[in-house]
C-alpha cells in the first residue's frame, strides 16, 4: 500500500514538472518567435523606408529643371536623403524619411498649384503614384510592426509570462509614433524674394 502511494505522489510530481517544463518551454519559445516576427517587421519596414527614399530623389530630378523657385526644397529634400543614408537606427530612419515627406509634400503641393501642365505629365504622374504607393506600403510596415510589438511587449509584461521574461532579461520594443509636428500642415512659400 506504501509502495503505490508512493507510485502515485511520484507520478503526480513527475506529471506536474512535465507540465510546468512545457509551459516553460513553450513560454520561452513564444518570446523567441515574438522577437523574430519583429525582426522581419523592422526588416520590411526598413525596405519601405529605403524604396520611398530612392523614388524621392528621382522625382526631385524630374522636376528640378522645369522649377526655379523650388531650390531651397530640392536643397532640404537632398539633407533628408543624406540624413537618411547616415542614419544608424530604425528610428532615425524613421525620423529622416518623416522629414524627407515634410518637403517632398511641399514639393509636390508647390507642383499642383503653380505648375500644372507638369503635374499632369505621365513621368511626374507616375512618380508622384509611387511614391504615393510607398507611403501607403510604410503606413502598413508600421501598423504591423507596431501591432507585433504592442503583442510581444503584453506576452512580456503579464503575469506569468513576465516571471520568464525578466529571468532571461527580455525587454520591450519601441513602437514607432508620429512626429509630435505630423498634425501640422506644410507651409508652402515659393517666394524666393526674402
Amino acid at each position: 500500500m506504501k509502495l503505490k502511494k508512493g507510485y502515485i505522489i511520484t507520478g503526480v510530481i513527475a506529471l506536474i514538472i512535465v507540465v510546468l517544463g512545457g509551459w516553460l518551454i513553450g513560454t520561452s519559445n513564444g518570446f523567441v518567435r515574438g522577437q523574430q516576427q519583429i525582426n522581419q517587421d523592422q526588416g520590411n519596414l526598413e525596405v519601405q523606408l529605403k524604396r520611398r527614399a530612392d523614388l524621392t530623389p528621382q522625382l526631385v530630378s524630374t522636376l528640378k529643371g522645369s522649377m526655379k523657385n523650388e531650390q531651397k526644397i530640392f536643397g532640404d529634400i537632398a539633407a533628408s536623403r543624406n540624413q537618411y543614408a547616415n542614419a544608424k537606427t530604425l528610428q532615425d530612419k524613421n525620423q529622416a524619411v518623416q522629414n524627407m515627406d515634410k518637403q517632398t509634400n511641399v514639393l509636390l503641393n508647390a507642383v499642383q498649384e503653380n505648375y500644372p501642365n507638369l503635374a499632369s505629365s505621365n513621368q511626374v504622374s507616375e512618380l508622384m503614384t509611387q511614391i504615393e504607393g510607398s507611403e501607403n506600403r510604410v503606413s502598413q510596415a508600421r501598423r504591423t510592426y507596431n501591432q507585433d510589438v504592442t503583442e510581444y511587449n503584453t506576452q512580456i509584461s503579464v503575469f506569468p509570462g513576465d516571471l520568464i521574461a525578466h529571468f532571461k532579461g527580455l525587454k520591450p520594443y519601441p513602437t514607432f509614433k508620429a512626429d509630435a509636428n505630423a498634425q501640422a500642415a506644410p507651409k508652402i512659400d515659393l517666394n524666393t524674394d526674402k
